[in-house]
């Protein structure tokens, strides 16, 4: 086990795996700057990283998180912190959302499969945050809460533009518009999470074991999957279908297919090296 510390995130990498843990439980992992400059450098790391094949995220402590911390934010945001309504702090709060949004753009880019582990109170920013996985997975004692619409503020870190692609638009806007708390097995009746588990405990212990199930597969071909999906997002079915091609075409012909065929005759488990 390699672990990293990082001033909000502690990160584990347990290869083929890589553990990324918001680390704030006295604060109820409330995201503050640190949260969205180390996100950056964590995930371009873990994509580098030829050893690690999926990656999962998730809180210390009781709850996954709290959300976007406004007290630490404001230094971040100046004009935000000073009020400033002027053309000129208008103009400049609008460019500061960009790197935000940009930091979980990181995760979503990520080349490895990234599930989310929701346990506790996972708001606001959390919800963007877990949006922006591949896989999302929860305990029974999650609280989900899209709630930015009861702070008087629109979300702006991209939970309305993932969202409606995870429970359509129907359930995103009730979310949005409620800012209402949804428990576990309501999130999954609306496909929000994939499975819920009993407790925190046995919930890392599931998205450990669907990860290394990842991980076992081909990671040129999970790799290429989650790129192609992410692609045809928003795209009609014959641009979809060039690209696939296109994509495909990339890791054909590859050690591991060959490793696959031989593993399939000599009727054993395959060993891939993403080559």
């Amino acid at each position: 086990m390699s672990p990293s510390t990082y001033a909000f995130y502690r990160v584990e990498k347990k290869k083929p795996l890589a553990w990324v843990f918001l680390n704030k439980p006295e604060k109820r992992n409330a995201m503050g700057p640190q949260a969205w400059e180390e996100i950056v450098p964590i995930f371009n790391d873990i994509a580098a990283d030829e050893e690690i094949r999926a990656a999962i995220i998730t809180g210390e402590g009781r709850d996954f998180s709290a959300g976007i911390d406004l007290v630490e934010m404001g230094p971040m945001i100046p004009t935000l912190a000073e009020w400033d309504r002027s053309a000129r702090g208008i103009t400049q709060l609008f460019k500061a959302i960009f790197p935000l949004q940009e930091s979980l753009n990181t995760i979503e880019k990520c080349v490895k499969p990234v599930i989310c582990a929701f346990h506790g109170y996972s708001i606001g920013a959390a919800l963007d945050l877990g949006a922006a996985c591949d896989i999302r997975l929860a305990s029974a004692d999650a609280q989900i809460s899209l709630r930015e619409a009861a702070l008087a503020f629109i979300a702006d870190l991209g939970v309305l533009q993932r969202l409606p692609h995870i429970v359509g638009q129907g359930i995103a806007r009730e979310l949005a518009f409620t800012a209402r708390f949804v428990d576990a097995e309501r999130a999954k009746a609306i496909n929000l999470v994939n499975e819920v588990y009993p407790d925190k405990e046995s919930l890392l212990q599931g998205a450990e074991e669907l990860a290394l199930e990842i991980a076992a597969q081909a990671p040129l071909a999970v790799q290429g999957a989650k790129e192609v999906l992410n692609y045809c997002r928003g795209k009609g079915i014959a641009e979809g279908l060039e690209y696939v091609a296109a994509r495909s075409a990339m890791i054909l012909p590859s050690e591991d297919l060959t490793e696959a065929m031989i593993s399939f005759l000599e009727k054993r488990a395959p060993q891939f090296k993403g080559k």
